[in-house]
């Protein structure tokens, strides 16, 4: 009997869509200048954080949109499969940056009207910032 995939399975970890590399490399020019950086370089940035969020939060319960350059599914529980996903999270690349490095918190940024969450599990305060190496980086 073939295994049945429940609501608690994440699948398959998410595919990169930025060489680390490249993603790492944007990140630094983004930290140095992070109000400077070309809108190229910010771009693979956040796309790059996207990936590392996907890959330390893996799931599809929550969706994290930052427009116009991505939007990724995670955090572990039930997921959704047709249209606007309950729990969803919406923020402009500069302040998903700043979440992702750790240079604002969670609460800052959703009281300053900067990031929009909605559904019970959109609270990304667990997860942000994102791990870093033994280096210091992301």
């Amino acid at each position: 009997m073939a295994h049945q995939r429940g609501w608690h399975d994440v699948g398959m970890p998410p595919r990169r869509r930025v060489d680390p590399r490249l993603g790492r490399a944007a990140l630094d020019a983004v930290r140095a200048d992070p109000h400077g950086a070309a809108p190229d370089l910010v771009a693979t940035a956040v796309r790059f954080t996207l990936d590392e969020l996907a890959l330390a939060s893996p799931g599809r319960s929550v969706e994290v949109r930052v427009p116009p350059y991505g939007a990724v599914q995670c955090i572990a529980g039930p997921r959704h499969t047709r249209g606007t996903p309950p729990n969803t999270v919406e923020t402009d690349p500069v302040t998903w940056l700043e979440l992702a490095l750790g240079r604002r918190t969670w609460a800052d940024a959703v009281a300053a009207g900067a990031v929009r969450a909605s559904g019970l599990r959109a609270d990304l305060t667990a997860v942000l910032p994102l791990p870093v190496d033994p280096g210091g980086r992301v």
